[in-house]
């Protein structure tokens, strides 16, 4: 091994956004280490890699402790989507919570700098807009969300608290609606949902009045926000958000999706879920300051790839 070419170490590899990051790290020389328990990641995310022999492949939960030896520590570990993060709410809080607890503790032992994939719903339903990193949110610690909101708030604690406490070198990123190939097409999340529903030719469900904002980046934008945050000098740790300020309707997003897809479905209204944002949008000042990133990506290119994924998919 080079003198240079680091180990790395991506836990939810095999997951959306873990995969594509896998791709990146690899691309860049790296030794990648991916680790999944496969609750929401697949062997088919990453199987292109299986290849690769600087690709390795390890089955495992992040509540449990990991002794391997590697040089940085992505913390993707997590289901993102409501669907799948309230299956089993508390395995869902144990995987922020533990899982941070176990991969800070990893990072201690070998001195590894580690970056944790954080969330803008640690904003909850903001009452800030756009959402600037100062912003201390407005989230609901009872509700049906909480075990990811909360979750995810407990492990910026922990990552925060191990730098005061131990010195570690550590990044927070806290991610945005993000959106692409890989996306898991039960996750119930409004880009997936919708373009499966439209490829099927099904009613395009809008919960609410579909007036409320998301901002949607694509996932190779936000992975290399993920790079670059990680390799910035060790005084910077952020929190900092990383998403596309972009701001649509859900209504926008659904009239998009039918034109892009030639569908013929038809929008229907169903009753908004317990404790929804009804506003999403980054503030990524800080991302363009210190990493010299912003999204490339425009929406009308990036639901291209996507759809083009799904009908791939949904026509197997």
């Amino acid at each position: 091994m080079s003198i240079d070419r680091r180990r790395v170490l991506v836990t939810g590899g095999a997951g959306f956004l873990g995969s594509h990051l896998c791709d990146r790290l690899l691309a860049e020389g790296n030794d990648v280490l991916c680790v999944d328990n496969y609750f929401t990641g697949t062997k088919a995310n990453i199987e292109h890699l299986l290849g690769n022999p600087r690709f390795e492949l390890l089955r495992h939960d992040v509540t449990f402790p990991l002794y391997v030896e590697v040089d940085q520590i992505y913390n993707m570990a997590c289901p993102a989507s409501p669907i799948h993060y309230q299956f089993d709410p508390v395995q869902t809080t144990k995987t922020s919570v533990h899982g941070a607890i176990n991969m800070l503790g990893l990072a201690k032992r070998v001195k590894a700098r580690i970056l944790q994939a954080s969330t803008s719903e640690v904003y909850g339903d903001p009452v800030m807009h756009p959402q600037r990193e100062e912003y201390w949110g407005n989230v609901n610690p009872i509700g049906p969300r909480s075990c990811y909101d909360e979750g995810k708030r407990c492990a910026e604690t922990l990552f925060f608290d191990y730098r005061r406490q131990h010195g570690l070198e550590i990044k927070v990123a806290r991610i945005f609606n993000t959106y692409g190939p890989r996306m898991h097409p039960n996750d119930g999340r409004v880009v997936s949902n919708f373009i499966v529903q439209a490829l099927r030719g099904e009613d395009i469900t809008v919960y609410g009045d579909g007036r409320q904002t998301r901002s949607f980046c694509y996932v190779s934008d936000l992975i290399d926000g993920l790079v670059r945050l990680m390799n910035t000098p060790a005084d910077f740790t952020g929190p900092v958000n990383l998403g596309n300020p972009g701001e649509f309707t859900i209504l926008e997003l659904a009239e998009k999706v039918i034109a892009m897809t030639g569908s013929q479905s038809k929008v229907i209204h169903n009753p908004l879920p317990h404790d929804d944002p009804k506003q999403r949008q980054p503030d990524i000042a800080l991302a363009r300051s210190r990493l010299d990133w912003s999204p490339t990506i425009a929406l009308e290119e990036g639901l291209k790839d996507t759809i083009t994924y799904f009908n791939k998919l949904l026509s197997k």
